[in-house]
């Protein structure tokens, strides 16, 4: 059995849309599950992207992390099987939106996820937990339940606006809610390398970040784009696409787990 304390809980979080952050949750958990580890993906989005990315129609579930969060599923009755033997997972759908308004008064209520990821932990290596475009209930949910934070960041101008919010808000639950939480580490999307913008914010977020900088690079990639709309991650759609070789080499970086803390 795997004991607790070993598994790696890692939240993929960024308030900022459209940095490539389900599309990491997928594929990086795909590829650390290809590596033969036990991995769990918990979609705690809404908009249920990370399970229709891995071939789960989300319409029609009879449960899924809302159920769990809510009291009427366990976490175990929530879990799917995907297509990677080894990778489960937690869907979810727009009924997790209601999640929010039904916790307003709700006691432990950002506990909520937390207690249910601690409930199987024992069973899995890895569990990532997708967190929604925002820095509501629902992401605090992640931030409480993870041990370590992975933040996308686009290679684009404004890469660095906002990230100052997220890191109060994990210095807040640091100090109020769970005072372990660390940044796992800073990965650099929709990278191109044949402009100057790209290494210009490459190098800007290394100077602020330091080792925390993924040495890798996820690079804008058709077969990348493609893969979720065939329901699988971008390794079993086109595994020598350079989407795959950039989250291959992510996990591998993860796996290594040589970074300091931050």
């Amino acid at each position: 059995m795997i004991e607790e304390a070993a598994t790696r809980i890692i939240a993929v979080a960024n308030q900022k849309g459209g940095v490539g952050k389900t599309t990491t949750a997928i594929n990086l958990a795909a590829c650390v599950a290809a590596a033969e580890r036990r991995v769990l993906l918990v979609d705690l989005d809404p908009q249920g992207n990370a399970t229709g990315g891995l071939g789960i129609d989300k319409n029609g579930l009879a449960s899924t992390i809302y159920d769990v969060i809510v009291g009427r599923a366990t976490m175990d009755g929530a879990t799917h099987d995907t297509m990677v033997e080894t990778l489960k997972i937690v869907p979810s759908n727009h009924h997790l939106t209601g999640a929010t308004v039904e916790l307003v008064d709700a006691p432990r209520r950002e506990f909520r996820v937390k207690e249910a990821v601690q409930s199987v932990a024992h069973k899995y290596d890895f569990i990532f937990i997708d967190c929604p475009p925002s820095l509501g209930l629902l992401t605090l949910n992640g931030l409480v339940a993870a041990r370590s934070i992975l933040i996308p960041l686009q290679c684009e101008f404004y890469a660095l606006e906002g990230v100052t919010q997220l890191l109060d808000t994990i210095n807040l639950v640091r100090t109020r809610l769970n005072p372990t939480l660390k940044v796992e580490g800073v990965l650099l999307t929709m990278h191109d390398q044949r402009t100057n913008l790209s290494k210009q914010v490459a190098d800007e977020v290394r100077s602020y970040f330091g080792e925390k900088t993924y040495n890798v690079y996820v690079p804008r990639n058709v077969s990348l784009s493609e893969a979720p709309s065939f329901g699988r991650p971008v390794i079993f759609h086109d595994l020598k696409c350079a989407g795959s070789i950039a989250y291959l080499a992510l996990a591998q970086e993860v796996l290594a787990d040589g970074r300091q803390d931050w």
